[in-house]
């Protein structure tokens, strides 16, 4: 019995395999095209292919077009789709990280701080986001707010390069001169004779 249900099930499966397949091709096609078009360059033509079959409840259409509209200079278009992909799949982070790039095009500095705190709501510990937010509050001198996200990529690579450069001097300038002067030597083990840690150094003594 157990045979021929897993027969059926098998049969079942490529049978639904192949009607997908079939309903499917036009889709398939139109991405092709899209992809070809954008290979030479030409968003314009690559935007409408995908237009001409858009629907506002696929999730790949509006990311697909989040992407055109991006590297076709149209920013706030850009927007508009990566945030339609945003509410259809929630739990998603790869329309987050799409919408980041029309985002820094058009300078919205705190869309993108809300962007990368919504990333680390879904993956608390992604290192890009932690650390590109350590950067925002770095240059806005905010450096007990920069070390908690420096702190967190430094425990996931402790010897990765920047992770150890910018945690340096956010201690530096936090007046934790030990910790300071232990992560510039650091850095001088990545990168012997580094100019930014020497002068750390030099800053310290």
């Amino acid at each position: 019995m157990k045979i021929f249900q897993i027969i059926f099930l098998s049969l079942s499966l490529s049978f639904c395999s192949v009607i997908y397949g079939q309903s499917n091709k036009p889709l398939n096609n139109t991405f092709k095209l899209s992809y070809d078009y954008e290979a030479t360059k030409n968003y314009e033509a690559a935007i409408n292919i995908i237009s001409s079959v858009y629907s506002e409840t696929s999730y790949e259409l509006n990311l697909r077009l989040g992407w055109l509209y991006y590297i076709s200079g149209k920013h706030k278009e850009s927007v508009s789709y990566y945030q339609k992909a945003c509410s259809i799949m929630p739990a998603a982070t790869e329309p987050l990280w799409g919408i980041i790039n029309p985002y820094i095009k058009l300078e919205n500095w705190n869309e993108v701080e809300k962007i990368y705190h919504s990333i680390l709501k879904i993956d608390v510990k992604n290192s890009k986001a932690n650390y590109n937010l350590g950067l925002i509050y770095y240059y806005r001198k905010e450096y007990k707010e920069a070390k908690k996200y420096f702190d967190v990529v430094l425990n996931l690579s402790p010897f990765n390069y920047n992770h150890l450069l910018m945690s340096a001097w956010t201690n530096y300038y936090l007046g934790n001169k030990n910790e300071a002067t232990i992560l510039f030597n650091k850095v001088l083990l990545y990168s012997p004779n580094d100019k930014s840690a020497l002068e750390g150094l030099n800053l310290i003594k």
